[in-house]
């Protein structure tokens, strides 16, 4: 575990440490896109976050490289090199797109040339455990096709979701920390050497996330652009693709007696292929609402609208920084509940605390609707939106005298009597000339 948390510790520090520079440079070279109808910040703020992001995940294997208890993964397996050369081209693209604004279509097919690049090098789907079946093996053209659809889902369900401060990093941290821990649960209490590099990925993704995080809380200094949110959907897959496609449910049966049981043992981490990824369920659903809802309306799937799960809650009333706690919470609920889940699949009390957490979420959602007010003897103890307003005293001003200025009209010599016309008045002077008054 120490070289873990060496290795996120210095994958978030090099993250953290150069976002900095990486602001100043995108704000030099002009990467800063005028407010969007669909944006909700309000200033001009600079992308290609993402520069430091990739440059976090480099660190990151590089440390793993000099570990002894990491490098074993480099050696036994070329998934690393297979994620860093997709990684490299997503995120080459995703800068490109950041700067010059490159069309969908674009975007898309380097995303499936990404997934190719890993499938060529060995990081894809070899077989399908299926519960109450067993495991079905996929022939190489199935693979790809699985494994090319599983990254593409996953790299737009995290761009989608990626529309208010610190949203998505911190969503796909919660998902990489629940993948991290039942990887790590299957390479140290299994002893699964297929789950190693898995457990590397997620790691070094929550490093990554972690490291950014501080530059993008509201309000944003710098957003991680389409080069940040697309470097970590793809790594998010990967670490998927890897630990339930590459790792035989057969090895479990030591430890459950069956491969039946084994598949039933290890199915939430299955239920990622078939939802797909229940760990980002949240981003998933939103992406296949974005394209239903933009569908029916005649419109294309990439069209960018404010109709997302996030821009919902701030029409609701929520306030920018709660949406994002909000959309945190149900992100970890479904995650850790998956891997709680997943250790202890026979208990009711998990099932339990997952209902009451829902049920917990549903208040937070309606907030406000209702707003509640405490009792005035906690009042001192709660933010000030739960006090008891009072009324404001009414202040009556004075009347102040209104002022008149007269406008006198010079009397020409000669005319005994003169008529003078004020401002907003008429009055009459009678006077004969040169007689005193």
């Amino acid at each position: 575990m120490r070289d873990y948390l060496l290795t996120l510790c210095v994958t978030a520090a090099v993250t953290y440490l150069l976002t900095g520079p990486v602001r100043k440079f995108a704000i030099a070279t002009g990467a800063m896109p005028e407010i969007r109808a669909r944006d909700v910040h309000r200033e001009p703020t600079p992308r290609l976050g993402g520069i430091a992001m990739f440059f976090g995940l480099c660190a990151g294997l590089l440390v793993a490289d000099h570990l002894q208890n990491l490098n074993s993964v480099f050696e036994l397996s070329n998934e690393p090199r297979a994620l860093l050369s997709g990684a490299a081209l997503i995120w080459l693209i995703g800068v490109l797109d950041d700067k010059f604004e490159l069309d969908a279509l674009i975007k898309l097919g380097a995303q499936m040339i990404s997934a190719g690049v890993m499938v060529a090098q060995g990081l894809t789907i070899l077989w399908l455990p299926i519960p109450g079946v067993g495991v079905v093996s996929l022939t190489p053209w199935q693979g790809t096709l699985l494994t090319v659809a599983l990254v593409v889902l996953t790299i737009n369900a995290v761009n989608f979701v990626d529309g208010l401060d610190g949203l998505a990093a911190g969503m796909v941290c919660i998902a990489a920390a629940a993948f991290f821990l039942y990887a790590y649960r299957l390479w140290y209490g299994y002893t699964i050497e297929a789950a190693a590099p898995a457990t590397l990925f997620t790691v070094i993704l929550m490093g990554m996330c972690l490291g950014f995080l501080p530059h993008n809380m509201h309000p944003a200094r710098i957003f991680m652009g389409d080069s940040g949110s697309m470097l970590i959907g793809l790594i998010l897959a990967a670490s998927a693709i890897s630990i339930t496609g590459q790792v035989d449910p057969d090895a479990l049966k030591i430890f459950e007696g069956s491969t039946r049981e084994a598949t039933h043992a290890a199915l939430p981490v299955f239920i990622p292929l078939v939802l797909p990824l229940t760990i980002i369920a949240i981003p998933m659903a939103d992406l296949i609402l974005a394209i239903v809802r933009r569908t029916w309306k005649g419109q294309s799937p990439f069209a960018a609208d404010r109709g997302h799960l996030h821009h919902r809650l701030l029409e609701i009333g929520h306030s920018h920084s709660r949406a994002v706690l909000i959309m945190y919470f149900w992100s970890a609920l479904i995650a850790f509940g998956t891997l709680a889940y997943s250790v202890h699949s026979a208990s009711m009390w998990i099932v339990l605390c997952v209902v009451a957490l829902s049920a917990i979420g549903l208040v937070l959602l309606l907030l406000p609707r209702f707003t509640p007010r405490a009792p005035r003897w906690a009042e001192s103890v709660v933010p000030p939106r739960y006090r008891r307003r009072k009324p404001a005293p009414v202040v009556v001003a004075a009347a102040e005298p209104v002022v008149v200025e007269e406008e006198r009209i010079p009397v020409p010599a000669g005319i005994n009597g003169a008529t003078a016309i004020g401002n907003r008045g008429r009055f009459t002077d009678r006077r004969k000339a040169g007689t005193p008054s």
